[in-house]
């Protein structure tokens, strides 16, 4: 029963089950500024484009293209970048973009299918499957424009597309190098529960909670939203919840949720078509990650290099600590000091954006 406890704390903890609305909240933008709202600022050195492109399941895919403005006449070599998982290409997926753009690679931040400005019914739904297919065909369409190297294309995936990104990467070789950053793998995290932590008996809890609740949604008609780690509590039942983030922190929270929710519900990077700014994903989203494991085919990247950013006291770390036990040569793990998993969304002074491009451009060569 301690060990139940455990895990629902952690999960409430992680995932924001909203259990106290106490404390203060930061201002959010207001209403006039959230519709073309950036949560950084574009370099000057830089020019942005919106763009679309389709997947081959049909799927619009909504993108910001960065390119250099001094690029020369050249064919550059270019990077795709997503996540994290339930944010938007105007949060860290774009910053990234655009500091990395600042130094010489075309980039291009993209929404996955369902979210944000992209395609895709039933809206706030997340596939594996899809997911990994949209880094797929954002190579399609970055691989395609005149400014671009087709050769010379990499991937880079932050949070729980990291996952997505390391796996596009297995069956797809146009891709030369991957890089993650505070990497999720959403597959173990929605199937094993934090660290791992759910028994074989909650795994099966899970599974038989979200097979009935595809009862309530088909007798309803419409699909309800939930946590997308299912917590129990300390009875081992399951809790469910209709937000990722609460509306405001609880009087002591755990440091966690406090910078969870200090990205995305808070002036810093609160975006209105962020999932986690606003709701959360549909209720039945972790039945296809239970099927779908993302490392089954980590070696086969290899000869292509892997590096996997995470933040010394990130409560993520071992994800990427994992995937570097598993993944073949050549491959490099960094762990930035001090810095713990929301750090490396959008604090440039420690994303090791120095590291990132030298990387890429020793392998995108």
């Amino acid at each position: 029963m301690k060990k139940i406890a455990i895990i629902a704390v952690l999960s409430l903890l992680m995932f924001g089950q909203a259990y106290s609305q106490t404390g203060q909240k930061k201002e959010l933008m207001n209403t006039t500024e959230q519709k073309e709202h950036y949560t950084f600022n574009l370099s000057d050195k830089v020019t942005r484009q919106a763009v679309t492109f389709k997947n081959r399941y049909g799927i619009t895919i909504a993108a910001d293209l960065y390119i250099p403005k001094n690029r020369g006449s050249e064919p550059l070599a270019a990077l795709v970048i997503s996540g994290p998982f339930g944010a938007v290409k105007e949060q860290s997926s774009g910053l990234y973009a655009n500091e990395l753009a600042v130094r010489g690679f075309v980039t291009l931040a993209f929404d996955p299918s369902f979210t944000g400005e992209s395609g895709g019914e039933v809206r706030n739904t997340a596939s594996p499957d899809i997911f990994t297919e949209d880094f797929s065909a954002a190579v399609d369409y970055i691989g395609l424009l005149p400014s671009v190297d087709r050769n010379r294309i990499g991937v880079l995936g932050i949070c729980g597309l990291s996952g997505m990104a390391l796996t596009a990467a297995t069956s797809d070789t146009r891709i030369k190098a991957v890089a993650t950053a505070s990497m999720y793998d959403m597959s173990r995290s929605m199937s094993r529960g934090h660290k791992d932590g759910y028994t074989l008996e909650q795994r099966k809890k899970v599974i038989d909670y979200l097979s009935q609740q595809r009862w309530t949604d088909a007798e309803n008609g419409k699909y309800a939203v939930g946590l997308h780690e299912v917590p129990f509590d300390e009875n081992g039942n399951i809790v469910k919840g209709n937000r990722v983030l609460p509306e405001t922190l609880p009087t002591k929270p755990n440091p966690v949720l406090a910078s969870f929710f200090d990205y995305y519900r808070t002036a810093r990077g609160f975006h209105p078509r962020s999932i986690n700014s606003t709701t959360a994903w549909t209720a039945t989203t972790p039945m296809s990650f239970f099927s779908f494991p993302m490392a089954a085919n980590i070696e086969m990247i290899s000869p292509r290099p892997i590096m996997l950013i995470a933040g010394e006291n990130a409560h993520s770390r071992y994800y990427s600590e994992d995937v570097y036990k598993m993944a073949s040569e050549p491959k490099e793990l960094v762990i930035v000091p001090k810095a713990d998993h929301v750090d490396l969304y959008d604090k440039k002074d420690m994303i090791p954006f120095d590291k990132l491009e030298t990387f890429f451009k020793e392998h995108l060569k």
